[in-house]
Parts: structure tokens; sequence; C-alpha cells
């Protein structure tokens, strides 16, 4: 292929782009022409060029194509995420900045998954995510406003008291005076029926505050696990289970899913040997366990006996 033509394919290429919008090689395969082995081939080129740009997220084994101006078209995309990174883009999307040190282990991970929608920045030592849409230069006005519905929230939990004191003429009826004696005890019975809705209000703020703190060891043992799998070039899939006790894990190692199960006690006995082996065989794959300690010498034992048995058979 002369120089010539190569130059008009790529210019077709960018045509294409600007026409439909973010793309794959099998798109631009098919409006050109040439083979999908051929338009991967282009687009590396135009990548290379610095005329277009490609997402970290994949469409089956292929990164979606997209010119720079097309980047707010990505969100379409979000479908493709898994369950976890969805509820991660979501919240990101809806909150605009989420500060990394306050989002469950669960979200914290999905955050690093979404390379095109989360974007790290640090501010004041703490890293902040920001929804790749919404400039970095967003936070202090986004700060100030949480601020400002927060102190409106406190505002209208206090109970508005209106006593009007009513002084009739010396020429007025009994009557009248009795009237406005009950209009005052009216007032006070209203004002005493809101107290107990402001002590819900109160206790339903501190509920869903609790909710959102996890325990910091909980938190410690995750990271170490989570450190552990990337140290040693695995991919964490999803979170099957978490607690203080035990962590689940679907990874993915030289292409091939895996259950870790992962406890966090020195000591592994043959209990949690046969319960990590029932879940894995639920989900029909291979499992591996990790733990703080070194491995009983009697489950090795254990272990290695069982790896050379054929069966086992009843004498009648």
């Amino acid at each position: 292929m002369s120089t010539k033509n190569a130059l008009e394919l790529k210019e077709n290429i960018i045509s294409i782009m600007k026409r439909r919008g973010p793309s794959l090689p099998v798109h631009v395969a098919k409006e050109t022409g040439l083979s999908i082995l051929f338009a991967s081939a282009f687009l590396s080129e135009l990548i290379a060029d610095k005329r277009i740009k490609y997402t970290e997220m994949k469409v089956g084994s292929s990164p979606i194509y997209f010119l720079n101006e097309h980047a707010p078209m990505l969100e379409k995309f979000s479908q493709h995420l898994s369950s976890r990174e969805k509820d991660a883009f979501n919240l990101l999307k809806e909150k605009r900045f989420l500060i990394d040190a306050e989002q469950t282990p669960v979200i914290r991970v999905a955050l690093r998954a979404i390379k095109d929608f989360a974007i790290p920045f640090l501010k004041n030592g703490q890293t902040i995510w920001r929804y790749y849409l919404v400039p970095e230069s967003e936070f202090s006005m986004a700060i100030k406003q949480e601020v400002k519905e927060t102190l409106l929230e406190k505002e209208e939990e206090k109970p508005l008291i209106k006593l009007k004191l009513h002084i009739p003429k010396k020429e007025e009826k009994i009557e009248e005076k009795e009237m406005v004696k009950e209009e005052i005890k009216s007032d006070i019975i209203k004002l005493e029926e809101k107290e107990p809705r402001k002590e819900k209000i109160k206790k339903t703020r501190a509920k869903k505050t609790t909710k959102k703190k996890m325990p910091k060891h909980d938190e410690n043992f995750f990271n170490k696990v989570k450190e552990w799998v990337l140290k040693n070039s695995m991919e964490i899939l999803d979170i099957q289970s978490f607690n203080k006790n035990e962590l689940h894990l679907k990874i993915r190692k030289d292409g091939k899913d895996h259950l870790l199960v992962a406890y966090n006690k020195k000591r592994v006995n043959d209990s949690d040997l046969v319960k990590a082996h029932k879940k894995a065989k639920e989900m029909g794959m291979e499992y591996a366990i990790l733990s703080f300690g070194e491995l009983q010498k009697k489950m090795g034992e254990i272990i290695d006996a069982a790896k050379n048995l054929t069966h086992i058979n009843k004498i009648d």
C-alpha cells in the first residue's frame, strides 16, 4: 500500500469517527472495507499520531477508540462495566467528587478499575476522585455547597416557635380570655408533637452515618490481601463476600478465573479448607487459600496425601 493511500485511509477513518462517535475496530473495518486486523493497525497509528484516544475499558477484547471532543459520549458504554463498577460509576456521577478514604473497600477497588470515568487527584494529602467530565477546579465549590446544604438541613430541623400573646382589653368578655388561653395551649401541644420527629430525624441521620463507616481492621485486612493479589500479577474480578474474619475474591491469573479465600488469622484448620473447597465447587472453579501464618504440618501432610489418592473403598 502506497504512502498516499495510507494517508487517505487515515483521513477516511477520522471522518468516520467524527460522524459516528466512539468506535470499535469492527465498525471501522465495516465502513472502510478493511479487515479488522488492518483497521486495528491504522487505529494504532492514529493513536501514535495523537489524533485519537482509546479507553482502558474494553468491549469484548478491544478498547473503544474516540476523538477528544467525543469524550462525553463514552458514558453510554458504561453498560459494559461489571455490577460493582457500575455502582461506583453511578455514585461518582451523582456526587461528582468522592473522597477515597470515606468509601467502602468495594467502591475503592471499583474506582481504581474505571480509569476512563474516575480521575484521581491529591488535595490536602487526600486522594480525591472526580467524574471525568467535571474539572478539578470545581472541587472547592462542591465542598462549599455541601457545607451550605448541611447548615440548611440543620436549620430545617429546628422547631419554629410562634406563641402569640393576646392581651384583652378590660371591656372584653371573659369568654374571649378563655379562647386566648386555648389558642396558646394548642400552640404548645403542636410544638411538643414536633419534638419526637426531631429526635427521629437525628436518629435516622446517625444511623446512616454509622452505616457508611467500617471497622478499621476490616479495611486493613482487605488492603493487605489486595496488595498481595496485585503483587502476584493477579486481577480482582469481583468481591464475593467480606467480613472481619475472611474475604472471598474472584480473581484472574494467567487468563483463568479462580476463587481466593483469605482468612484473617495465623492458623488455617481442616474446617477452613473444607469450607473453601465447598465454596469453590459451587462456583465451578479452582481455589487458593491465603492467611497470615504458615500452614500447619499436619494440614500439609493431609493435602499431600490427598493428591495421590485415587479412591477409597469400603469392605462389605
